[in-house]
């Protein structure tokens, strides 16, 4: 990174732990709404440790790093939470994620390496699709609070992928859709970055839906390289997701 690239992510990361902080006073509320949603959804019980979860992978970058994209999946789920890791897409889906670019040598990007992995939201549940659940049964303080979480990392990822000069990837596009748990999001993200087509939308690396896009896309247009045919699938489903 250059140095205003290394100052402007040490900003954001400090600023980051400090939203989580303040956010985390809501944890008791949370907790117990994240676990009558797992129950309602007949998840089976699973302890739930951090009600609000930062990412320490990002505390793994350094001025050295070289970022070539920021990947943001949805929020974080059971492995995520777990106070031994509280770190992004470690579970099946970032295993997905981790074994296509590493069999796809094309794309020169290691996962682990070359990409800063965020959320839509900081917030927990077991499955994405449990916010709705919560929202729905919280109090106003609660709601407040995810809206406020998705406008703000929309915004901060906004900036920080202008500053980094990295597209943004957006893994999982179910609920930025109209009627969405992430519409807030979508129009956060929407309103704040300065060149749209920096922002690249895909199906999300859970149940291989990725990988099987993109290969049905890669056998429709064999003429196409990899990058090419990536560029373009997450430009498609931009224009689908952001109405362009």
């Amino acid at each position: 990174m250059t140095e205003f690239q290394w100052n402007f992510f040490s900003n954001f990361r400090r600023e980051f732990k400090e939203k989580i902080s303040k956010w985390s006073v809501f944890s008791k509320e949370l907790k117990l709404l994240q676990e009558k949603s797992a129950e309602n959804d007949k998840i089976p019980y699973y302890k739930i440790e951090n009600p609000v979860v930062y990412n320490r992978a990002l505390d793994e970058i350094s001025n050295e790093s070289e970022i070539k994209l920021i990947v943001c999946a949805d929020n974080p789920g059971k492995n995520e939470q777990l106070s031994q890791n509280q770190k992004y897409l470690i579970g099946q889906a970032g295993k997905l994620a981790e074994g296509f670019f590493r069999n796809n040598k094309e794309f020169k990007i290691d996962f682990r390496k070359n990409a800063i992995i965020l959320n839509k939201t900081p917030i927990h549940s077991a499955k994405t699709s449990q916010l709705k659940f919560i929202y729905k049964n919280s109090s106003d303080e609660i709601r407040n609070l995810l809206d406020e979480t998705q406008i703000w990392m929309a915004k901060k990822t906004a900036d920080l992928s202008d500053a980094l000069n990295c597209p943004i990837f957006l893994a999982g596009y179910s609920e930025l859709k109209k009627g969405g748990i992430f519409t807030l999001y979508k129009n956060e993200l929407k309103n704040s970055i300065k060149n749209i087509d920096s922002v690249l939308v895909f199906q999300h690396f859970s149940m291989n839906r990725f990988s099987i896009d993109f290969k049905n896309f890669m056998q429709n247009n064999p003429n196409l390289s990899k990058e090419e045919a990536l560029i373009k699938i997450g430009l498609l489903h931009q224009k689908e997701i952001f109405d362009f």
